[in-house]
C-alpha cells in the first residue's frame, strides 16, 4: 500500500545544473522529499532529442545531475534516481499512447514549438516531435499523483491528462490523471539579461562553479544599462543583478533596492555583496559534491537501485494496461 502520494520530477543530462534550475526546481525538491515519495527521472532519452550527437556529454551529464540534485540536499534514503533509458515500460507505453495523439497537436504544443525554435530545427524528427508522448509515459508508468511544474510544461501535463482520459474510455483501464504541483517556481535571468538562464545559452552560474569563476561571472553580468556613474539613480527593477539578490539575498535585497534607486551604491558593490552572498549558499552544495565526486560509484549505485525499483513499478503498470487492453495473453483467461 503507497503510504505517500507520489512525485515525478527530473532533468534531461545536457550538463551540469545551474542556478536557475536551484531557485525552480532543486530547493522544491528539498523541502518536498520527506511529505512525498519522490522519484527524481535522469531523462537520457529525451535528451537525444536534441543531443543525439553527443552521447559523451549524456553519460557524462547522467552523473553529474545526480551530483547536482544530492549536492543541493536530496537524501539518498528519501528519494529514487530512475534512469529513463533503463525503464522499458516508458518505452512500451511512448508507442501506446503515442497511438493516441495526433500530429498536429504535437506540433501544436506551444513547449514543443518553443523548443524548435531555440534549436533552429525547421524538419522535426519524429523523436523530438513526440517527446510530450514520451513525457507522459514517464508520469504514467510510475503512477505518479502530482508533476511539480512551471507554466511552460503545464501543456505537457494537461497532454498527459488527456491520454490517460482516453486510455480510460477506450480500455476502463482505471489509470489515474497526474495533479500539476504548482509552487513558486520563479525563472531566473540570465547572466546576459536575457529571459532566462540555460545551459547552452553561456549565461549561467553552475552549482559546480568555484568561488572565483562565480566571481567573474557576476563581474561581467549585465546591469541596469541606463546607468553610466556609480552615483546615478539605478533602476533595480530591470537589472540581472537585482534579480539576483531578489532570489539569493532575502535578508539585504529590499535595502539594495532603495540604494540603488538613490545611487547610494553602486554596480560594482552591487556586484560585490552579490558574490559574496552566492558563495556562501554554494558552499555546503560544494562540499557535498566533492564527497559524491570523489565517491562516483555511490552515485552510480542509487541510480542503479532506484531503476531497478522504477522497473518493477513499470512492469506491473504495462501489466495492467495490456490486460485492459486484451494484449496479455498469458495472463487472459
Amino acid at each position: 500500500m503507497q503510504d505517500k502520494q507520489r512525485i515525478l520530477t527530473g532533468d534531461r543530462p545536457t550538463g551540469r545544473l545551474h542556478l536557475g534550475h536551484y531557485v525552480g526546481s532543486l530547493k522544491n525538491r528539498v523541502k518536498l522529499q520527506y511529505d512525498y515519495e519522490t522519484f527524481i527521472l535522469i531523462a537520457d532519452v529525451q535528451a537525444l532529442t536534441t543531443h543525439f550527437d553527443k552521447p559523451a556529454l549524456i553519460k557524462d551529464s547522467i552523473f553529474q545531475v545526480a551530483v547536482d540534485n544530492l549536492s543541493a540536499g536530496l537524501d539518498p534514503s528519501a528519494v529514487t534516481f530512475i534512469q529513463q533509458s533503463q525503464i522499458p515500460a516508458i518505452a512500451e507505453l511512448t508507442v501506446l499512447f503515442s497511438l493516441l495523439v495526433s500530429v498536429n497537436t504535437l506540433r501544436h504544443n506551444p513547449t514543443v514549438k518553443s523548443e524548435a525554435a531555440q534549436y533552429g530545427y525547421q524538419d522535426l524528427s519524429y523523436g523530438f516531435l513526440g517527446y510530450p508522448v514520451s513525457q507522459a509515459a514517464d508520469i504514467i508508468f510510475c503512477r505518479a499523483d502530482l508533476v511539480p511544474v512551471g507554466d511552460d510544461q503545464l501543456p505537457h501535463l494537461e497532454l498527459a491528462r488527456k491520454i490517460v482520459r482516453r486510455f480510460n474510455e477506450l480500455y476502463s483501464a482505471g489509470l489515474k490523471e497526474p495533479k500539476e504541483l504548482l509552487g513558486p517556481i520563479p525563472r531566473l535571468k540570465g547572466l546576459d539579461g536575457s529571459s532566462k538562464m540555460g545551459k547552452s545559452r553561456g549565461n549561467a552560474i553552475f552549482l559546480s562553479d568555484s568561488d572565483e569563476t562565480v566571481a567573474e561571472k557576476i563581474t561581467a553580468a549585465k546591469t541596469d544599462p541606463a546607468r553610466v556613474h556609480k552615483n546615478d539613480p539605478g533602476h533595480p527593477d530591470i537589472c540581472t543583478i537585482y534579480s539576483y539578490h531578489q532570489a539569493f539575498n532575502a535578508e539585504r535585497h529590499e535595502e539594495i533596492f532603495e540604494d540603488c534607486k538613490r545611487g547610494a551604491v553602486g554596480c560594482r558593490d552591487c556586484k560585490r555583496h552579490l558574490t559574496s552572498c552566492l558563495n556562501r549558499q554554494l558552499l555546503p552544495i560544494r562540499e557535498k559534491r566533492r564527497h559524491y565526486e570523489a565517491n562516483l560509484h555511490i552515485v552510480r549505485e542509487l541510480i542503479m537501485e532506484g531503476s531497478k525499483k522504477a522497473r518493477l513499478i513499470g512492469d506491473e503498470t504495462v501489466c495492467r494496461l495490456k490486460q485492459a487492453m486484451s494484449l496479455d495473453l498469458e495472463n487472459m483467461n
